[in-house]
């Protein structure tokens, strides 16, 4: 396999930091109105490409894919992906017999990806499959080993872990080829990706007996720390954190929720911290609404979740519980005591041609 390595010079991002190339793939089986397959793609967690198995074609989701890549590349990737929906299908099958599960809605993902810091170039790379909301397959890159938690899945990563060539083709694609990719997509998008935009931060209450939550909305990129004070100094216990959301805009939410009574609220200082990209914003003002009401940037993100459920990010969404932080060829191993290995990626196995993306 033939790598062209694609070097940037004199690029620059206007925030500097972590930078991470995903991608999610949701196979579903049983009655549900939703397409059997869908894959998502993300840079820095903005959706920038989408598949699924009723359109059977890989189509761009933002303006800056679509004016930096033609219709072969789009070609390029839909192939692979109507490979993998069928491996998932094969696969969901396999998990139901082992699984003892004969009816029912049954979800299979794979989650993939690498990540490059701009500062110290430093990268990692992920993979990941999951089964009807559980760690079933985990690869882990500094060992370049596979494992499982669950007894069900030991038998598939050893399977993998004895396929030579199938590491090795892991270890080039996500050191080389998805890191060369990444910086690709970030030039593409550059003038998009370097925006910053800082959260608006709310305490929100709806009765003064319910919890209390900060809420922070409308920021961007989506790194972002929330942290409760209580007379200054950090509280841990009975604090829930919300999963990241998307809104429609292509800003990013996300909602840290605390449990305390009336008294405690009069006879201590609380307030929220939120911190994104150096800055510092506080709240410490409640605002309560009435019970049959709710808050109107929390109704803005339950619209958000609708419409992209509808574009197609149910897959990033429908993904295991536990937050994780992702060739045209494809390795099936047809042995049904074996998971079969979909190793698909999108992307060839070739670096991205260097071009002029002035």
């Amino acid at each position: 396999m033939w790598l062209v390595v694609l070097v940037f010079v004199g690029v620059h991002f206007a925030y500097a930091g972590k930078h991470s190339l995903k991608y999610f793939y949701t196979g579903v089986s049983g009655d549900i109105d939703f397409p059997e397959f869908t894959a998502v793609g993300l840079v820095d967690d903005e959706q920038f490409m989408y598949f699924d198995s009723n359109k059977k074609e890989a189509v761009p989701k933002t303006e800056w894919m679509k004016q930096n890549e033609g219709a072969d590349y789009w070609d390029r990737q839909t192939q692979p992906l109507i490979g993998s929906h069928q491996t998932f299908k094969n696969n969901i099958q396999f998990l139901k017999e082992w699984f003892n599960q004969s009816a029912g809605v049954h979800t299979l993902q794979r989650m993939y990806g690498c990540e490059w810091d701009d500062q110290t170039e430093a990268t990692n790379a992920f993979k990941q499959y999951g089964y009807d909301g559980e760690d079933f397959v985990s690869l882990d890159w500094k060992e370049l080993r596979y494992f499982s938690p669950v007894q069900q899945g030991v038998q598939t990563a050893q399977n993998w872990n004895n396929k030579k060539g199938f590491l090795e083709n892991d270890r080039n694609y996500y050191s080389i080829v998805c890191i060369e990719w990444l910086k690709n997509y970030l030039q593409y998008g550059k003038r998009r990706l370097q925006k910053m935009v800082s959260p608006r931060v709310s305490l929100l209450q709806k009765s003064s007996s319910s919890s209390v939550s900060c809420h922070a909305t409308g920021f961007y990129p989506s790194g972002v720390t929330i942290t409760w004070m209580r007379n200054g100094q950090e509280l841990h216990e009975d604090v829930d954190l919300s999963e990241l959301l998307p809104n429609e805009d292509g800003t990013f939410q996300r909602t840290s929720t605390i449990k305390f009574t009336p008294d405690e609220y009069k006879n201590n200082k609380f307030s929220c911290v939120v911190e994104h990209q150096g800055k510092t914003m506080t709240a410490n003002e409640i605002r309560t609404n009435n019970a049959d009401s709710a808050p109107i940037s929390i109704i803005v993100g339950v619209v958000a979740v609708v419409l992209l459920m509808f574009s197609g990010v149910a897959g990033y969404l429908v993904y295991w519980k536990k937050e994780k932080l992702g060739p045209n060829t494809s390795a099936v191993d047809s042995a049904t005591s074996l998971l079969s290995s979909d190793s698909s990626s999108v992307e060839n196995t070739k670096g991205p041609k260097k071009r002029d993306t002035r």
